[in-house]
């Protein structure tokens, strides 16, 4: 009996002291592993530090180019005013040049007819005393008699004079005109494109000429109907021509029947949704010409309808050139001819872009386009001056 009570208080005490063995390895284990994780987060605390301190220098290095770049830009643009500056204080100091010159010139006109004053009242006077001792003519008579001459002979001389003086004038004005306008030309170009009724349109297979003209015709003949244009088809392969007078209707219609093509399914129904859906992207397209030609030339504050009146004129040629590009070349030389003869370049640019805007509606309203053109920019409230501008850019009212 002791013995087993022996034995089991052994045991007891074995098994204590290995739960406390046990549990202090675990404890030990315990701590390991938390001075582990701590460490780990202190390592990742400190890799994100560095990442975020690397970030930072690259945005900085980021923000110092992109300051840089933008001072190099500044001081360009600056440079740039400055040789614009030194270019029209040129311009300026070569001007008064003319105008001292001019300037001597009159004044040497002016001394010359000084002198021929002089020799005439010396002729006069020596006149008068020979005719008192040749002609025994009272001093009035006398008087009279040489004044008579020598009016007929100053009225010639001065005739012949002032001819002389207009001529040389005349010449050095139409000399100037011609360098102003030479100038302008040479800083400017013109493109130029053959005005033509109609428009190709490329076809997948001559099949498709079949597709489009449909049963009896019914394709071709709504298309037609629908965009105001004739749809010529003949024995050239994989095209047709669309025929109107009217670049914005062949537009249309080119448009529809890429659509119609590009979608498979030709016939009636979907005509009418193609050629609705073509004027809308059209319409779109016009108003974005109309804007970016007002930008080109910097005018603002321009009624939307107006601005696409303008767009219209990107389908209208006239003359063999594009009216669109002709109102901005007409802009352009305007505003740099005003510039070399010290007049407002901005509003001589307004009224050279817009003096052919009546083309952009003179198929569809009666009247010249300079009349039309004066009656737009009258509606839309444009000053008098480009208004005057459209009516009278062909000599057909007076100025």
């Amino acid at each position: 009996m002791a013995s087993i009570i022996i034995t089991a208080l052994l045991t007891g005490v074995i098994g204590a002291a290995i739960g406390y063995i046990v549990r202090k390895q675990m404890a030990q284990a315990k701590a390991n592993s938390v001075e582990a994780l701590a460490e780990k987060r202190l390592m990742q605390a400190k890799n994100k530090e560095q990442e975020i301190v690397l970030e930072a220098k690259e945005k900085a290095i980021k923000i110092l180019d992109e300051a840089k770049t933008e001072e190099r830009a500044r001081r360009q643009d600056l440079e740039k005013s400055q040789q614009r500056l030194e270019q029209r204080e040129s311009m300026f100091d070569k001007k008064l040049g003319e105008l001292d010159d001019k300037k001597t010139q009159l004044e040497q006109k002016v001394l010359e007819v000084e002198d021929i004053k002089l020799k005439v009242d010396a002729a006069k006077e020596e006149a008068v005393k020979k005719l008192e001792r040749v002609s025994g003519l009272t001093e009035a008579e006398a008087k009279d008699h040489l004044l008579a001459q020598i009016e007929e002979r100053s009225q010639e001389d001065l005739l012949h004079m002032s001819l002389k003086l207009d001529q040389r004038t005349r010449e050095e004005i139409e000399e100037r005109a011609k360098d102003v306008v030479l100038g302008a030309m040479q800083r400017t170009a013109c493109n130029h494109a053959a005005e033509t009724t109609g428009t190709v349109v490329e076809l997948p297979s001559d099949e498709m000429k079949g597709r489009i003209i449909g049963k009896e015709g019914r394709n071709i003949k709504t298309i037609e109907r629908m965009t105001g244009c004739e749809i010529i088809i003949d024995e050239t392969p994989n095209v047709l021509v669309v025929s109107s007078f009217s670049p914005i209707r062949r537009r249309v219609c080119q448009l529809a029947i890429q659509k119609l093509i590009a979608d498979g399914r030709i016939q009636p129904a979907k005509i009418e949704e193609f050629i609705d859906l073509a004027k809308k992207e059209l319409a779109l397209d016009i108003r974005k010409a109309g804007e970016e030609a007002l930008h080109q030339m910097g005018i603002v504050g321009i009624d939307p309808k107006l601005v696409s009146i303008v767009g219209r004129l990107k389908y209208r040629t006239s003359y063999g050139q594009n009216v669109l590009n002709h109102s901005l070349e007409v802009g352009y030389l305007s505003g740099l001819m005003a510039e070399e003869i010290g007049m407002d370049p901005a509003k001589a640019r307004k009224g050279g872009f817009f003096h052919d805007i009546g083309k952009a509606i003179d198929h569809e309203t009666q009247g010249a386009h300079t009349q039309i053109g004066h009656t737009i920019l009258k509606k839309f409230k444009l000053d008098d001056d480009t208004a005057e501008v459209a009516l009278t850019h062909h000599d057909t009212s007076p100025p």
